[in-house]
């Protein structure tokens, strides 16, 4: 599913919902870099959590 992942992509950590929805900062290899609003910079390790990705009607 990371690979799937780019630069800019909305996504949600449905582990953390009170993070809210973060942007893709990077993609390397299995950890995505992600800038939620409401926790900060957080490294994901997409072996672990799926994140999903915000949907463009979901804004």
């Amino acid at each position: 599913m990371f690979n799937m992942l780019a630069p800019g992509t909305l996504v949600r950590n449905p582990d953390q919902p009170d993070w809210g929805e973060g942007q893709v900062q990077s993609v390397i290899g299995n950890r995505v870099t992600v800038n939620f609003p409401d926790a900060g910079k957080q490294v994901i390790n997409a072996d672990v959590v799926t994140l999903e990705i915000v949907e463009e009607e979901d804004w």
